[in-house]
């Protein structure tokens, strides 16, 4: 099956900037789109909702007028985030203001909903649905979205245990629109690695927290920095659902990372409730385990041209032992 054409359109990369709570705000997915690669936020950032409206217009027209200004740039589509689980009271108002911005691509995530696909298609709209598993995978397709988002050991905030190669294995068997891949994705041979397993796009996430556009703060940009996969606890105790956190900022937050208690997964909680508990996002931070590829803070623009470099190189590599290997296997040295 092609790909929509909004996923088919020209990029630097075969990358969407995945979604980041309070990280991404416009000055992020812009900086993003006009790097080359897709760029995504949480509706749930814009608070009050009021600013939704705004940030959708800021960043299509700051787009649009960029993309006019440079006729040879790449500027990427944009896609927002939608947490349709019924623990979002602002799910009705936000899918209103998507609708008549006609977002291009929608990202949904815990719970697939025929209505909230429906509501994407009727202006020709695309439905990428997060999954954590095969039968996950399922239930979103069958429920109408257009592609599916594996989310997997080692992403970055809420994140599944499978491995990606895994996941996307399996639902490559049955599905072939399409398929994004997540997990440890922070370097160029990563970003090659996720086509060469099945996905169509590497799905980006922690690379970008470090990013001088991102809406983190310099301390959550430097844990970055100077972390690697050891320092990633997987833990439901602050929103409900299990997600890979800093364990420098869990300490920070005054809990011991190696003793964290579960939370009730039916009581979930993103940050915008007054409970006293360190708040996730906020007090406690979110990354991936491919932070170890993560070496400095730069802006967006330097982090694509060197994933893009990164890209290219192992590329080459690739075809080069390929070459190698095909030609020693038929008796050639």
């Amino acid at each position: 099956m092609p790909l929509p054409p909004v996923l088919s359109l020209p990029l630097t990369l075969p990358v969407v900037g995945s979604p980041l709570f309070i990280a991404s705000g416009p000055e992020l997915v812009i900086a993003q789109c006009q790097a080359g690669v897709i760029g995504s936020f949480p509706a749930l950032n814009a608070r009050p909702a009021s600013l939704l409206p705004d940030w959708l217009d800021r960043i299509t027209e700051e787009n649009a007028s960029y993309a006019a200004a440079h006729p040879q740039a790449v500027v990427a589509p944009f896609a927002v985030n939608q947490i349709v689980h019924r623990s979002n009271d602002r799910l009705e108002h936000d899918m209103d203001v998507i609708v008549k911005h006609q977002v291009p691509i929608v990202i949904t995530s815990l719970g697939a909903r025929p209505e909230i696909n429906d509501a994407v298609h009727s202006y020709g709209g695309v439905v990428l649905h997060d999954v954590i598993s095969n039968e996950f995978a399922h239930k979103a397709v069958d429920k109408g979205a257009d592609g599916v988002i594996g989310v997997a050991a080692g992403a970055g905030g809420h994140a599944g245990t499978q491995s990606p190669f895994a996941l996307v294995q399996e639902i490559r068997e049955w599905f072939d629109g399409p398929l994004l891949m997540s997990g440890a994705i922070a370097h160029g041979r990563s970003i090659l690695a996720a086509l060469a397993a099945g996905a169509d796009l590497a799905y980006v996430g922690s690379a970008f927290l470090a990013t001088t556009e991102a809406n983190n703060s310099t301390a959550y940009k430097q844990m970055i920095v100077d972390g690697a996969a050891k320092d990633i606890v997987y833990s439901n105790l602050f929103t409900g659902v299990h997600g890979n956190y800093l364990r420098g900022s869990i300490s920070a937050a005054g809990l011991d990372p190696d003793n964290l208690s579960e939370s009730d997964p039916t009581a979930m909680d993103f940050g915008t409730s007054d409970t006293a508990r360190p708040k996730a996002w906020r007090d406690v931070w979110g990354s991936g385990q491919g932070i170890g590829a993560v070496k400095q803070s730069m802006t967006v623009g330097d982090l694509v041209t060197t994933l893009k470099e990164q890209y290219d190189d192992a590329r080459f590599a690739l075809d080069t032992k390929t070459r190698t290997h095909g030609a020693t296997a038929h008796g050639v040295a």
